[in-house]
């Protein structure tokens, strides 16, 4: 009887170069725990603690009913952040939670890919212990220079808050403070939150 080989040890299917977002897309699901592409390097990202995932799914919950029927609220999914030419080492993030246009999810089912920043009205992130200044700061200037319009930051330490960032011009993101209890806004659209609920 002959032995099975043994599959190729993880490093052998390491790319050995900066990759694009076309060779990012194409690398599918992974089990070595790269979740995003930063200028072109696979960045790995530990699987978040349960209460992460339970504020998220509430999240995306809360959110449902409100949207309307063009948009759609997307939990851990890749977002070409578009900073680059397509030939060029590229930049993914894949954020807690995205509010995105329907017609982006179809293309992406229809063509494969990523979806596009430029399809992205709202991306969260829900803060995590080893994320603190990533959240607040490096990915705070990705999306704002990937132009998504508005940015919402989720620290569910209590008192569970939200930052919502907007897009102030050449400023970057502009944000009027920490909410707590209920989050109400009209930007991009009517949405209310519970942000009590999320702990």
């Amino acid at each position: 009887m002959t032995a099975a080989p043994l599959p190729p040890h993880p490093r052998a299917a390491m790319p050995d170069h900066l990759l694009t977002i076309a060779e990012y897309a194409a690398l599918g699901e992974t089990e070595s725990g790269y979740t995003e592409l930063v200028e072109g390097r696979l960045l790995m990202s530990p699987s978040p603690a349960p209460r992460h995932n339970i504020a998220a799914l509430e999240l995306a919950v809360q959110l449902r009913s409100q949207l309307p029927s063009h948009l759609i609220a997307v939990p851990e999914v890749d977002i070409d952040l578009e900073l680059v030419p397509a030939r060029q080492p590229g930049f993914s993030r894949r954020p807690d939670l995205v509010i995105v246009q329907r017609s982006g999810v179809k293309r992406v089912s229809d063509k494969g890919g990523l979806l596009r920043a430029s399809e992205v009205l709202v991306v969260i992130e829900i803060v995590s212990p080893g994320s603190r200044r990533t959240d607040r700061v490096t990915k705070r200037g990705d999306y704002a220079d990937a132009g998504i319009p508005h940015y919402w930051i989720v620290d569910i330490e209590p008192p569970v808050s939200l930052l919502a960032c907007h897009l102030a011009g050449e400023f970057g993101y502009a944000d009027g403070g920490e909410t707590t209890g209920k989050f109400t806004t009209t930007e991009p659209i009517d949405i209310g939150l519970d942000l009590d609920q999320l702990s």
